[in-house]
C-alpha cells in the first residue's frame, strides 16, 4: 500500500513538472515569435468638444467620451464653449449614444467666485455629467462638501507625477487622475500598477505646453493674460529676436533666426499614433486628445485616426503593426507644428522643439461641410476652401468606412447666385454632383451622410 502511494505521488509531481516545463516552452517560444498579446481591458477614446458640433462629430466618428466647458471655469476662456443650457443639451445627446461626457471646472478661482461655483457645481450634478475635471483643492473642497456625489477627476494641471500624491488624492474621493505629460512610460506603468482601484488618464495628442504642466506665467506677466484661468495668449508660439546677456559674457548657445526672428520657446505638437501598443500595456484608461480650441476639420481627422488605430490593435496587434506608419502618415495630412513624443519614451530632444515656425501647416484642406444627401451623388455643401469642376477629393465617413472614398466633382451649383459655377469659394452653399472612383479610377458605390466631410487630396487642391 505505501509503495502504491509512492508511485502515485512520484507520478502527480511528474506530471505538474511536464506542465510547467511545456509552460515555460509556450512562453519562450511566443517571446521569440515576438507574438503580441492584446490588453485585456478597452481603452477610452477622449477627445475634446468645443462647441455642440463639434461634439456631435467627435461622437459620430467614435469617441468614446467627450470634454467640454463653459465660459467660466474653464482653462480655454476664449474658445466658443457651451452655455449653461447647451451643456444639460450635450449630456443628454452624449448619453442618448451611451458615451460619457465631462466638463472641465479647471481654472484656478478667486473667493469672490464661490457663490457663482456652488450653483455651477450643483448644477452639473443635478444634469447628470459623469465628471468634472478640476485642478484647485479649493474646487474639490467645495464639490465634496456641496454635492459629494459628483465624480471628480484630477486635472493635468495638478501635476501628477508619483504614487504618493495619487494616494493623496484618493483619500479626497478622486476618481481619476490625469497624469502629468512628463513622465516617462515606466513611470506611468508603475503609478497604474500600485493603484488599481483608481483609473489613470494620458494625453496622446495634440499642442504642448513649454512650461511644466501648463502652469505658465509668462502670458500673466507679458500681457495680463492669466494661463491659470483660461486666458492665455501663447507666447511661447511668438517671435523673438535674441539680445546680448550682459551679466553671462562669453557663454553662448546655439541660435538661429530668419527675418521673422526665432521661436525659441515653441514646442513642437504630441503624436502617439505609433506607440498604442506601448500605452495600452501601461495600464491606463483613457487616453484623452488636447483640442478643444482647435477646428471641426482636426477633430473629425483626430478622432477618425485614433479610433482607427486602437480598434484595429485590439482585433489584430500584427495588422496595427504593419498600418501605423500610414496611420501617422493620415495625421501629417493636418494642420501640425511637426511632430514629438514627448516625455514618455525618453527625454526630449532638439525634435521636441520647433525653432523654425510659430504657426502649424497643412497638406489635404477641409473642402466641405455636409449639409444634405439629396442623391447617392449629389449633395449640397458649405464650402470651407475653394475647388473646382473636375477636382478628385477624397470623402472621410464616421466609423472608418471607405478610408479611400476617393471622387470627381462633375458640377457645382451656386445657391447664392442660383447658378453652375466653375469654382466654388469660402463660406458658398452650393449643391455638388460628385462621381466616386476608387484608387484605380472604377467607379465605385456611394457611401456618405451627412456627418462625411470633402478634403482635397493633395496639397495642390
Amino acid at each position: 500500500m505505501k509503495k502504491v502511494k509512492f508511485i502515485l505521488l512520484e507520478l502527480k509531481f511528474l506530471y505538474f513538472g511536464i506542465i510547467i516545463v511545456k509552460v515555460k516552452k509556450i512562453e519562450f517560444m511566443n517571446k521569440k515569435k515576438n507574438i503580441i498579446e492584446k490588453p485585456c481591458q478597452k481603452v477610452e477614446l477622449l477627445m475634446p468638444a468645443g462647441d455642440m458640433k463639434k461634439l456631435k462629430y467627435a461622437l459620430e466618428y467614435g469617441a468614446d467620451a467627450v470634454y467640454i466647458g463653459w465660459k467660466k471655469f474653464s482653462l480655454r476662456a476664449r474658445a466658443n464653449n457651451f452655455e449653461l443650457d447647451e451643456i444639460e443639451q450635450a449630456v443628454f445627446y452624449t448619453h442618448s449614444l451611451g458615451k460619457k461626457i465631462y466638463v472641465t471646472v479647471n481654472s484656478f478661482i478667486r473667493d469672490y467666485e464661490k457663490e457663482s461655483l456652488e450653483n455651477y457645481l450643483k448644477f452639473l450634478y443635478e444634469i447628470n455629467v459623469d465628471a468634472i475635471i478640476v485642478s484647485d483643492p479649493g474646487i474639490i473642497y467645495l464639490a465634496k462638501k456641496e454635492v459629494p456625489n459628483l465624480c471628480i477627476h484630477l486635472s493635468t494641471q495638478a501635476n501628477t507625477t508619483n504614487n504618493l500624491s495619487v494616494k493623496f488624492w484618493k483619500e479626497f474621493g478622486i476618481v481619476r487622475i490625469v497624469l502629468a505629460r512628463e513622465l516617462s512610460i515606466d513611470e506611468i506603468s508603475s503609478i497604474v500598477k500600485n493603484n488599481f482601484d483608481m483609473e489613470f488618464e494620458i494625453f496622446v495628442h495634440g499642442a504642448m505646453c513649454i512650461s511644466y504642466s501648463g502652469r505658465c506665467f509668462l502670458s500673466k506677466y507679458m500681457i495680463d493674460r492669466d494661463a491659470n484661468r483660461g486666458d492665455c495668449a501663447h507666447p511661447c508660439r511668438w517671435e523673438y529676436t535674441l539680445l546680448e546677456e550682459k551679466k553671462r559674457p562669453n557663454q553662448f548657445m546655439k541660435y538661429e533666426e530668419d527675418e521673422k526672428g526665432s521661436y525659441i520657446f515653441n514646442s513642437s505638437d504630441m503624436c502617439q499614433i505609433l506607440r498604442i501598443k506601448e500605452l495600452l500595456e501601461s495600464g491606463v484608461h483613457s487616453f484623452k486628445i488636447e483640442g478643444r480650441m482647435k477646428s471641426l476639420y482636426y477633430i473629425i481627422c483626430t478622432t477618425n485616426i485614433y479610433r482607427k488605430a486602437i480598434d484595429i490593435y485590439y482585433e489584430n496587434p500584427q495588422r496595427y503593426e504593419a498600418e501605423k506608419l500610414n496611420f501617422l502618415a493620415e495625421i501629417f495630412k493636418l494642420n501640425n507644428r511637426g511632430y514629438t513624443e514627448g516625455f514618455y519614451f525618453g527625454a526630449p530632444t532638439e525634435k521636441y522643439y520647433n525653432y523654425n515656425e510659430n504657426c502649424g501647416k497643412i497638406t489635404h484642406y477641409f473642402l466641405a461641410e455636409i449639409l444634405e444627401v439629396i442623391e447617392k451623388n449629389k449633395i449640397k455643401v458649405l464650402v470651407k476652401n475653394s475647388f473646382s469642376i473636375n477636382d478628385k477629393v477624397e470623402i472621410l465617413t464616421p466609423n472608418n468606412k471607405n478610408s479611400n472614398n476617393i471622387a470627381i466633382v462633375k458640377n457645382i451649383y451656386s445657391l447664392k447666385d442660383n447658378e453652375f459655377i466653375e469654382k466654388s469659394f469660402c463660406d458658398l452653399e452650393a449643391i455638388i454632383e460628385l462621381e466616386n472612383i476608387n484608387n484605380d479610377n472604377i467607379k465605385n458605390e456611394f457611401d456618405i451622410n451627412e456627418f462625411s466631410i470633402i478634403r482635397a487630396i493633395s496639397s495642390k487642391n
